[in-house]
């Protein structure tokens, strides 16, 4: 690598937009530029492209496309899906308990807060074991007849912990309990086929497969009792109003199918890469892996390194090339540990030491072994650095190289 290397190691927060999917979407920016709900031609060109674009996803989903409701992103969808639904349930009286778990996006979390604050709701929040992952036996004991709605993601976006949501969905529907689910880091990484998983709600991102920031979408199952959260034209079939965002759905249709293309393959190319990363950079003295080993998302590896902040590392890779991010929720004005980290088990200063390595289709071998190199480097710069390790002494992590065997790396003590 050079000095004007650059690596982005960082596909849980955004991708790249995929070429294939900005040339499918610069047409409905001059060309086919109608409004969907406009009765002329040009309106009709739109309302053309909305509809393939609604049944690309629907095979996506194995769902019908009159399931298929699009919103600006995965944080209007979470909202629309439980804002929508359990309000619904009140205007009805039909009860106000909520289950969901502590580890939850704050697109979920806040909007469940805010009916516990504000709307009377009554809210269960399931603790998760070291790896991140809630029981089954847990999401049961917490049902009672109040029981309306119960939100669990699909897969953590900090530690990328896959939950079991399909037993979880089976459960809710033999106590007729509406089960959404946050699948915003699996779709177009995983099978988010919504039979399988037995879920009557999901919700989903353009940007996190490599298309278009600001779109997203929410499977609605058929029958599933839900309102608007927002007042306007009546798009969306009365479910979410506002004039669609036709190149952006568009991009978003077109990212799913070549996600949908070579799903297995790409995921198991990612896997590769990141049990490499795992196991070299498990190598430093000192680290440990948040989250599962395996039952993980195949991009997704978060460490912890005893006596420094995961902010300094991210700062002095991002000096070397490398992005990456922190599972830590610290900023100059919160200074919070993440609550995932905590959630799992991690006292705060170690839950401020994380750092979180996402990969993606532009990852190579070379980009981890590099990576790897470099975390190596900075973490015993900023043990140096630190005042939090006094009288302990770390083994020097010089000497690292490429090994063939075991995941392709090896580090000399």
């Amino acid at each position: 690598m050079n000095a004007d290397t650059r690596i982005y190691l960082d596909h849980a927060a955004t991708t790249p937009v995929d070429k294939r999917v900005l040339k499918a979407m610069l047409p409905f920016f001059t060309k086919t530029f109608g409004n969907s709900a406009s009765m002329h031609s040009f309106g009709l060109e739109a309302e053309k492209a909305l509809d393939e674009a609604r049944e690309k996803l629907a095979q996506a989903l194995s769902c019908t496309k009159e399931e298929v409701f699009f919103t600006s992103g995965g944080t209007e969808s979470d909202n629309l899906a439980i804002l929508g639904t359990v309000r619904r349930f009140k205007r009805e009286g039909k009860g106000k308990h909520i289950i969901t778990t502590q580890i939850e996006h704050h697109a979920v979390l806040h909007a469940i807060q805010h009916l516990e604050r504000k709307e009377g709701f009554s809210v269960t929040y399931l603790p998760v074991s070291k790896d991140g992952f809630v029981s089954v036996s847990s999401v049961e004991n917490a049902i009672t007849p109040e029981t309306i709605l119960i939100s669990i993601m699909h897969a953590n976006n900090e530690i990328g912990s896959i939950q079991p949501i399909k037993q979880i969905g089976e459960l809710a529907r033999r106590k007729s309990i509406l089960f959404h689910t946050d699948a915003v880091q699996t779709f177009g990484k995983l099978s988010t086929n919504v039979n399988d998983l037995n879920v009557d709600l999901l919700s989903a991102s353009s940007h996190k497969l490599y298309g278009p920031k600001g779109v997203g979408l929410l499977f609605v199952r058929k029958g599933t009792p839900i309102e608007s959260i927002n007042f306007g034209g009546g798009h969306e079939r009365g479910l979410r109003s506002g004039t669609e965002n036709i190149s952006g759905i568009v991009g978003f249709a077109e990212a799913s199918r070549l996600a949908q293309e070579n799903l297995e393959k790409e995921a198991e190319r990612e896997k590769r890469l990141r049990d490499k990363l795992i196991h070299g950079v498990l190598k430093v003295e000192g680290s440990w892996l948040n989250g599962s080993r395996e039952n993980r998302l195949p991009n997704n590896a978060n460490f912890g390194f005893d006596f420094i902040e995961g902010e300094g590392i991210v700062l002095y890779l991002s000096d070397r090339g490398i992005a990456a991010s922190t599972g830590s929720a610290c900023s100059s004005h919160d200074l919070k540990p993440s609550h995932v980290l905590t959630a799992i088990g991690l006292p705060p200063e170690k839950a401020h030491s994380s750092l979180r390595l996402t990969l993606g289709r532009s990852t190579k071998p070379k980009h981890v072994s590099y990576t790897i190199e470099k975390i190596i480097e900075v973490v015993a710069k900023l043990r140096e650095l630190s005042p939090l390790k006094k009288g302990v002494e770390f083994k020097t992590s010089a000497g690292w190289k490429e090994d063939e065997h075991e995941h392709g790396v090896e580090c000399k003590h």
